[in-house]
């Protein structure tokens, strides 16, 4: 007989996909975590349960009237006080591997193990489990909510609907079960093995609560953990990061593109190929106002004639079978100090009327192969970078005049140093940033004390042979910091009062969306819920707005806030109406302290506290009439609908987190750092800026605009909004140095795929 295609589907297990794979090992891991954190808590708490163990066998008050079972008890209290770890290895051991196998059968491995084959259950076993589903209840009403919320959960991870009570691997029953097992096996005389199971009560047992609590916030979604708290989105540290991975790619490969793959060489050690051609700046290389052709020289004139002069001696040397070191050039056509007639401050104020070497005209009188294949890769990527900074009308002629004297200094320091194209802290390049950035704004005069600094700088440089430039990055940088001081000050007092109305907002959007949680998720009584809402939410604000020098407000104040939603609950226990009787004296004080600090001191406040008195003794007063199994029924079913619903809104929230993560509006405003560069367009005008400050939780901007025009604001949902019309765009948010080496990576790269 041919046999069945079922049964051969169900004989080769179906083959999963990566996806599916790694989906499962995830699951696997989390499950993995919450057994840790379920071990730790409870482990922690083990020893102070035995010692009330111990206390409780040798009390004789509750012994009865039988002699054997008074002597038996203390017999046995006294073997679990003089072997305390003993017990404790075997209650922890027991535990762990309790939950193990809990979380095996939960979430079982695809081809684990064999068929189990069915058998009867021992009656021994099943009157066991009836008398721990006895010594469980008044736990599993007492965690009736954290367990229903962590089933939902758990039902959430393993893409269930929610996982029932008799299935969840850490209800209550699993730690009795093993702390009874680990018991028996501590105890050597059969007839004390049932000693322990009447212990195993709410208040000698350790305290499952916290446990709960820890498991449940570690199955929220990663966005929703903390989500009643407010803090700093500030991710300065992730973007860090991410720069210095950028730098790091960039570096290997320029250091490609000088033909070193590994650690950078010695100078003049390079084996370096020709790069091709870099892209034209705007309009190509052309005289300008920043001072291209010395005074008297028409634009687009000859190069000086000593350029072409030193072009064809240097042709001659290449002829004679060797390529001319770039550094010799440089000797023979500008001595030490015949750059400039006296001192970079001097020629600038003199309106630029001074002898200047132009690195581009340079590159374009010598012949190809009269230098080194290094040389002639330094002084292309020097000449766009020179280009690109002379060429860029956004800064002021006074400090591209100023740039105009680095360009032999700078081509002779990275002569001596190519790390200049490698590292961004090299002082040369660091100069050049610098003074490209500090020349955004204009000069507030001649007595600027910034643009005294800048040409004293530019000074020190252009008139040495070998340059100090550490020291005039030093003093150019005292002289950004004075103006950035000077910038701060300028604005502390806006930037004091939007801090403050920024935390304030921020702590009372943290109030309102813990108290909307709860509510969410909670079947409250109206005067109770309208009561949060209205009174609690400025309660709750206050306590976050002082969090940070009081810690602990918050969570007292939450606290507060549970433990009177839970108040106003039905209690179907005896036991639930001594917790609330004794837990009210307490509340009470809590919420009182707590209105008195809002000053809430009005009529209403008094017929609230009536009302709340009067429903807690209707709570008290209300007769009992359903059996302990069905009292248990009905707590988890109320518990399971109120956390379906929390974790309804929950998600919602987390996925509405999401959704603005991948905003790329949001991107580009949490990518915002003080000191950026923007521009503003709109109504036909553009308007460039720097951003001089963010706030703590970034959600207003402070900027200041170019040529010290008035300072403005805007909050962080305006900004967004500017960048999804592409109203705004960021100004190169790297130095110029950066910006042109990315494009000749950029532009090898192309070439090579093209190859």
């Amino acid at each position: 007989m041919a046999e069945s295609p079922l049964l051969d589907a169900m004989a080769i297990p179906s083959a999963q996909t990566p996806a599916a794979r790694k989906a499962a090992a995830d699951r696997q891991a989390t499950l993995d975590a919450l057994a840790g954190i379920a071990c730790r808590h409870v482990n922690g708490q083990v020893m102070e349960m035995v010692h009330r163990m111990v206390a409780a066998m040798l009390d004789m008050t509750s012994a009865g009237p039988d002699p054997r079972l008074a002597a038996r008890r203390v017999k046995s209290g006294n073997l679990l006080r003089e072997n305390a770890y003993a017990y404790f290895h075997l209650a922890c051991s027991g535990i762990e591997l309790a939950l193990s196998k809990e979380l095996a059968a939960l979430n079982p491995q695809p081809g684990a193990g064999a068929p189990v084959a069915l058998s009867l259950v021992p009656l021994e076993e099943i009157d066991q489990k009836l008398a721990f589903g006895a010594v469980s209840r008044p736990f599993d009403i007492q965690y009736s909510e954290q367990l229903a919320c962590l089933g939902v959960r758990l039902g959430v991870l393993l893409g269930r609907d929610l996982v029932r009570a008799a299935g969840n691997p850490f209800r209550p029953e699993v730690f009795l079960v093993a702390l009874e097992e680990a018991w028996r096996e501590f105890e050597p005389e059969p007839e004390a093995h049932g000693l322990v199971a009447p212990l195993l009560r709410p208040g000698l047992v350790f305290d499952l609560g916290p446990m709960y609590e820890a498991l449940n916030e570690q199955l929220k979604p990663a966005r929703a953990r903390g989500a009643d708290r407010f803090a700093k989105t500030d991710d300065s540290a992730a973007r860090k990061a991410e720069r210095a991975r950028r730098e790091a790619s960039m570096s290997q490969q320029l250091r490609r593109l000088f033909g070193a793959e590994a650690a950078a060489p010695e100078p003049g050690d390079l084996e370096i190929p020709l790069i091709p051609d870099l892209p034209p700046g705007a309009g190509g290389w052309r005289p300008s106002a920043a001072g291209f052709a010395p005074a008297g020289q028409a634009s687009g004139a000859a190069p000086p004639s000593g350029h072409a002069a030193d072009a064809h001696a240097v042709a001659g040397v290449a002829a004679a079978g060797a390529p001319a070191p770039l550094l010799d050039v440089l000797a023979r056509m500008l001595p030490a100090g015949a750059m400039v007639p006296a001192s970079a401050a001097s020629a600038a104020a003199a309106g630029g009327a001074h002898k200047v070497f132009y690195l581009p005209r340079l590159r374009a009188d010598l012949p190809r192969g009269s230098l080194s294949r290094g040389d002639e890769t330094t002084l292309d990527l020097l000449s766009r970078i020179f280009e690109t900074v002379l060429l860029d009308e956004s800064i002021p002629p006074e400090t591209r005049g100023l740039i105009e004297f680095l360009q032999v200094p700078v081509l002779k320091a990275a002569l001596r140093d190519r790390s200049f194209f490698f590292e961004e802290a090299h002082p040369a390049r660091r100069m050049l940033d610098l003074l490209s950035k500090a020349g955004w704004e204009q000069p507030q005069g001649a007595d600027d004390p910034l643009l005294h600094a800048m040409r004293s700088s530019v000074g020190r440089i252009a008139t040495q042979d070998q340059p100090e430039f550490a020291a005039a990055v030093a003093e150019l940088e005292a002289g950004l910091a004075a103006r950035e001081q000077a910038e701060q000050a300028a604005i502390a007092g806006p930037i004091a009062q939007a801090t403050r109305i920024e935390k304030q907002a921020a702590a009372r959007r943290s109030a309102q969306r813990a108290i909307a949680v709860r509510l969410a998720g909670e079947e409250v009584a109206a005067f109770v819920s309208g009561f949060l809402e209205q009174r609690w939410t400025p309660v709750l604000t206050f306590a976050y707005s002082i969090e940070d020098s009081k810690p602990g407000a918050v969570d007292n104040a939450t606290r507060a806030m549970d433990d009177l939603v839970w108040s106003v609950k039905p209690k179907a226990t005896q036991e639930q109406r001594k917790a609330l009787i004794k837990s009210l004296p307490g509340l009470l004080t809590t919420l009182n302290k707590w209105l008195d600090a809002v000053r809430w001191q009005d009529a209403e406040r008094l017929q609230f506290f009536a009302e709340l008195a009067e429903y807690h003794a209707a709570i008290v007063r209300a007769p009992i009439e359903v059996s302990p199994e069905r009292q248990l029924e009905l707590a988890v079913e109320a518990a399971q609908r109120d956390a379906l619903r929390r974790i309804a809104q929950e998600q919602a929230e987390a996925a509405g987190l999401e959704a603005e993560d991948a905003d790329p509006a949001t991107a580009a405003l949490a990518a915002l750092e003080r000191g950026m560069r923007l521009e503003f367009s709109g109504g036909g005008a553009v308007r460039k800026v720097k951003l001089a400050w963010v706030s703590p939780l970034r959600s207003l901007f402070i900027f200041s605009g170019a040529g010290r025009q008035e300072a403005f604001s805007l909050p962080a949902e305006r900004l967004a909004e500017a960048f999804r019309s592409g109203s705004i765009k960021v100004l190169a948010p790297e130095g110029v140095v950066g910006r042109v080496l990315s494009e000749a990576v950029a532009v090898n790269d192309a070439t090579s795929a093209a190859a």
